[in-house]
């Protein structure tokens, strides 16, 4: 289906892949496209639906300039899926609950984190040094990062929200593992520091916002190289975090399944971040705030919620999407207003078939407060091509 509707601004057009878009949503679109520096247009996916700043679901391309908080404070934050060599007739109900709690064992979730280790400090070995640059030269950030000094701790765990764990069946019956999750805290202090900082920025040079949360860095301020650095480590880190969680859930899966192999290629890819690319002949950065890049032939991962079909996508490369794509189901209801609105029962209707929580902790990511992923997929059949459709049998919340 071709591009929905285009929304006129005082800036530059806005392309939106949806005709389910409520007005809070269009009055930041408007406001991200009424900002000097951005890049041809602004994109929104399918899955588009409010958020801090900038909408959740927003491509923005921006020419010499930054928006920390569009990037927003999960930096990083994406999927990880891998194919096994394991069929449908490999799972059974018994084998799935001890999956269940033997990935709930080994993998911290909420706020949990893992105990000192070898393993861990061999791990994060490669980040220490960078890291260590950036709070000498901002020692402000040590009293940000706070709690989260023991970042170490946290590489190889989910976090909560609607991060996640899932085994899932694809279309053959093939065994899938996928993931959700980010930089976790450590990615968490280095945004709101750098949120802070752009905001008194744009204060002491007196410039007019709609919003508060579009404060932005310009390429050359004092800011600007060290927000990227920070931003940069920690996209690597959401990256390392989740290659440490896949490993944790194989080996989980080996303890209770029958031998496997990972077949084909394992799909690693940000769905909260910035990168330099090329778009209009131009050299931009193109943040993309709960979006996948789709660019001609790549692999995505495009999940829905904990009792629907996830998919597996190749991109098409559309100009138009800023070679992008929607990165979920995207919510229609807040948390607060799901768990208000649904029951227990409820949720146990809508995850029948499925292991996983199904008590009032969890309500929050009940599947009737996203949208229709089918609805989703169907409306951004110029951005991707299917290539598998993933169904889960397992899910881990955090």
């Amino acid at each position: 289906m071709p591009i929905q509707q285009t929304l006129n601004t005082a800036g530059v057009p806005v392309k939106i892949w949806t005709d389910d878009v409520d007005e809070a949503s269009r009055q930041q679109l408007r406001n991200i496209a009424a900002l000097p520096f951005i890049h041809r247009h602004v994109a929104a996916m399918p899955d588009v639906h409010l958020g801090i700043g900038a909408t959740i679901g927003s491509v923005i391309a921006t020419q010499d300039a930054i928006v920390p908080a569009a990037v927003g404070v999960d930096i990083g934050c994406g999927m990880v899926a891998a194919r096994l060599s394991l069929a449908a007739g490999d799972l059974d109900e018994k084998r799935l609950r001890k999956v269940f709690d033997q990935i709930s064992r080994d993998v911290p979730v909420g706020k949990a984190q893992h105990e000192d280790s070898r393993a861990l400090v061999a791990a994060a070995r490669p980040f220490d040094a960078r890291l260590k640059a950036l709070t000498d030269k901002h020692p402000q950030l040590l009293k940000s990062l706070g709690k989260f000094s023991k970042w170490v701790n946290q590489l190889g765990s989910l976090g909560g929200g609607n991060h996640f764990i899932e085994v899932c069946l694809d279309e053959a019956g093939q065994v899938w593992v996928m993931l959700h999750s980010g930089s976790r805290g450590i990615g968490n202090a280095l945004a709101t520091y750098f949120i802070e900082l752009a905001r008194r920025d744009i204060e002491r040079q007196q410039i007019h916002l709609p919003d508060r949360d579009l404060a932005y860095f310009r390429e050359g301020s004092e800011h600007f190289a060290d927000y990227v650095a920070a931003v940069h480590w920690a996209q690597e880190y959401a990256y390392a975090n989740r290659e440490c969680m896949l490993d944790l859930v194989l080996a989980g899966l080996r303890r209770h399944l029958p031998e496997f192999v990972v077949t084909g290629e394992v799909v690693n890819c940000h769905h909260n971040y910035v990168a330099r690319e090329a778009h209009y002949g131009a050299d931009v950065w193109v943040t993309r705030k709960g979006a996948i890049r789709a660019g001609r032939g790549e692999l995505g991962i495009i999940p829905g919620s904990m009792g629907a079909r996830s998919y597996i996508v190749r991109g098409l490369g559309n100009p138009e999407s800023f070679c992008s794509s929607a990165h979920g189901a995207g919510r229609r209801m807040s948390r607060n207003a799901a768990a208000r609105a649904f029951s227990e029962a409820d949720l146990r209707r809508q995850t029948e078939g499925v292991v996983c929580r199904k008590d009032k902790g969890v309500i929050d990511e009940i599947p009737a407060a996203y949208k229709d992923i089918d609805a989703v997929m169907a409306q951004q059949q110029d951005l991707t091509e299917i290539v598998h459709t993933l169904k889960q049998v397992l899910c881990v919340k955090g």
